[in-house]
């Protein structure tokens, strides 16, 4: 059993603060278990009790999981002084503890997990576990053989031991979004110009 205070249920969930949750349960808003709730600091189950607010059902849940198109211009973390975070663009949902499982650079866009469970974001990082990600590239000159070869039997970027072999293929038949299209103007890169996408495979 995982008892918990209504009125802190409530704020986790995303109703709303501690103070306006109050408010909400003095105007008889919340019911548990079919009763109308009249004390914000009554001990609930999580796990078992039905908590309505406004009629519709609350599910309070030890962790979450969001999947999120990360857009260009914002900073995979929790806070940061200068740029928005994957966080700000979740503002309203449950994100209490919630953190970005990796990183993409600030200029990256794509999939990236938030979510307040370590043990799953240990599984997909730890370099134990091999977990594939998937990466688009574009650039404007093609990539030589040798590049191409040195990918395939790891990078050297200064450490003691080189990176594992990533897969990298040329893909004929990819294109462009607008919202692409529109960070590669960005770069002063003529979109006139022959552009080439590879995707790489990396393992760690």
């Amino acid at each position: 059993m995982s008892l918990i205070r209504l009125d802190k249920l409530l704020s986790d969930c995303a109703i709303g603060t501690r103070s306006e949750v109050k408010n909400y349960i003095k105007k008889g808003r919340v019911k548990v278990n079919g009763v109308i709730a009249t004390d914000s600091a009554l001990k609930v189950d999580n796990q078992k009790d039905e908590i309505l607010f406004d009629g519709k059902n609350i599910l309070h849940e030890d962790y979450v999981y969001y999947m999120l198109n990360k857009p260009a211009g914002v900073v995979s973390a929790t806070r940061d002084r200068l740029s928005d975070t994957v966080l700000s663009l979740l503002a309203g949902q449950q994100i209490k503890d919630a953190f970005p499982v990796g990183r993409l650079d600030k200029d990256t866009e794509g999939l990236l997990l938030i979510t307040n469970d370590g043990q799953l974001a240990h599984n997909l990082l730890s370099p134990k576990k091999h977990v594939d990600k998937v990466y688009y590239a574009t650039v404007d000159t093609p990539l030589s053989n040798e590049a191409i070869e040195v990918f395939k039997s790891g990078v050297d970027i200064g450490d003691d031991t080189l990176c594992l072999p990533a897969q990298i293929t040329l893909l004929e038949d990819y294109h462009l979004t607008s919202a692409q299209l529109a960070l590669i103007a960005d770069k002063d890169i003529p979109i006139s110009s022959p552009l080439y996408t590879y995707s790489v495979t990396l393992h760690e």
